[in-house]
């Protein structure tokens, strides 16, 4: 009866609430396309299509083959330095996920450039739907995309550090897809399953790098992702499932793992950043009581409370949103401009041009940067809390890295550093303890970190939503001390050159 009672309450909030309108953009995490709020079910028509199920001509010979060498087929990339791409190792394809009805996953895979024994690295974007190909072309990756569509070298691409895999995931999302709908996935028991069937065959593939160093790593909706993957991973290694992959840490940059309190936070971080006004925080911190009881109600039943939960609780940030009129939310800085709040329309260019498809086996399968699609079927996993499968991972000596730009609004560092500091675990007291230092690279101060145990803090300087595009080398540098154990020591590199 009192279940009953709270969820007709939190309908009368959803439909009568002053600030509330359908019509309004909820927050996508990815970067994601500012979108309408809509009921996730959608024409199945529509659905099949948008996540890339049943692609009319996918390249059979792609999909069997697990990896093929794209030095033989990339298009050409130029760098001052003349360094040929077929110089690097390039593996790209699909391997077919052994506990799914057909979904085929996408990859890049790009060995280090300095030592075949270095880490490896996974990257997941999130959205839920976003493509890996943004963090590669615009972050972290190898290569950046120039305006005339050629491959660029990126100095501090995380491959100067690491053996590094990109995944188009969940199913349905870039590249990856599945000829049955069955295969779309509503959590992340369902995610994370997927992605530790797809470490097996890429291990399986790649023997000589079982023994190294393994990271998961990623931003924004990854938050999610990443604590139930390395669960996922921690589980299979202690039940001697398949092969052994040899778990180190993982990091996530700007995430959303805790709404309860990340939640809370919008407020505070507008009102800090001058985004709201005293009584604008007033008036929209009067939906918070509603918020936090829908996501109680999420923790404990079924799908529909989450649905809910999602609409209470964006209508913090919507009326945020409204206030602030065009600014980009993943950096207050800038201005929204496009679809995505930024320009990444040389990438989808790229990627459809039937030369580049060729090259990566993918047949007609259209690239788009976030599937809508993806993202609506994970609705009613948006407002679970991730964070608690952490402690345990901690508590067996498995590092976590929080990082965070502090000029990001929809997955601020204020919200992260607030879970990260409530979490309980063996640890917690002598990491809010801990005093803060500076994070320093070239001998100037990039960052403030918090350290203790396997446990790190990193709230990154003149960064936004996506800290290896603002801020590229104290982004690479924060990978390599990080995956050494050396995070809390100071940079004396002055002249750091990376070899090409």
């Amino acid at each position: 009866m009192a279940k009953t009672a709270s969820f007709i309450f939190l309908l009368s909030v959803i439909f009568f609430f002053p600030t509330f309108s359908l019509s309004i953009r909820v927050p996508d995490l990815g970067p994601m396309r500012p979108a309408i709020a809509r009921s996730p079910i959608e024409n199945v028509d529509r659905l099949i299509r948008s996540l890339n199920l049943d692609p009319r001509d996918a390249n059979d010979d792609a999909i069997g083959r697990g990896s093929e060498d794209l030095g033989k087929h990339i298009v050409e990339a130029s760098s001052a330095s003349g360094t040929s791409v077929k110089e690097l190792g390039r593996h790209a394809g699909y391997f077919k996920l052994n506990h799914t009805h057909d979904a085929r996953m996408f990859y890049f895979f790009f060995e280090s450039r300095h030592n075949k024994e270095d880490p490896v690295v996974i990257w997941l974007t999130g959205g839920p739907g976003c493509s890996s190909e943004l963090a590669l072309f615009y972050e972290n990756g190898p290569f950046t995309i120039a305006k005339n569509l050629s491959l660029e070298w990126n100095n501090f691409g995380w491959d100067q550090a690491s053996n590094l895999i990109y995944v188009d995931q969940p199913t349905g999302t870039g590249f990856s897809y599945s000829s049955d709908k069955r295969d779309t996935r509503h959590s992340e028991k369902g995610v994370s399953n997927d992605l530790y069937d797809f470490l097996q065959a890429f291990f399986g593939e790649h023997p000589e790098l079982v023994k190294n160093d393994f990271y998961i790593t990623g931003e924004s909706y990854a938050g999610h992702y990443i604590p139930a993957f390395a669960s996922r991973v921690h589980k299979g290694n202690k039940d001697n499932e398949g092969i052994h992959i040899n778990l180190k840490g993982f990091a996530i940059g700007n995430g959303l793992t805790n709404p309860a309190i990340q939640y809370k936070a919008y407020t505070d971080y507008a009102l800090e950043n001058k985004v709201i006004k005293q009584a604008d925080h007033e008036r929209i911190n009067k939906i918070l009581p509603a918020c936090e009881l829908a996501i109680k109600l999420c923790g404990t039943s079924g799908t529909t409370t989450c649905l809910a939960s999602y609409m209470v609780c964006n209508t913090i940030f919507n009326s945020i949103m409204r206030i602030a009129g065009n600014i980009n939310y993943y950096d207050i800085r800038k201005q929204c401009e496009g679809q995505l709040c930024y320009d990444f329309s040389n990438m989808e260019k790229f990627l459809n041009q039937k030369a580049t498809r060729d090259a990566l086996g993918v047949g007609d399968i259209e690239f788009v940067s976030c599937s809508q699609s993806v993202y609506q079927a994970l609705l009613t996993d948006w407002m679970r809390n991730l964070e608690t499968g952490v402690p345990a991972l901690l508590e067996d000596g498995i590092k976590m890295l929080i990082y965070a730009g502090e000029y990001d609004l929809i997955c601020n560092w204020l919200g992260n550093s607030r879970w990260v500091h409530a979490m309980e675990w063996s640890g917690q007291h002598n990491f809010v303890s801990s005093p803060e230092m500076p994070f320093t690279v070239d001998g100037a101060e990039a960052g403030v970190l918090k350290t203790h145990g396997p446990l790190s803090f990193l709230k990154v300087h003149n960064a936004g939503h996506m800290v290896p595009m603002d801020q590229p080398k104290a982004a690479l540098e924060m990978l390599k001390r990080w995956t050494r154990g050396k995070l809390a020591e100071p940079s004396y590199d002055f002249n750091w050159n990376p070899t090409m």
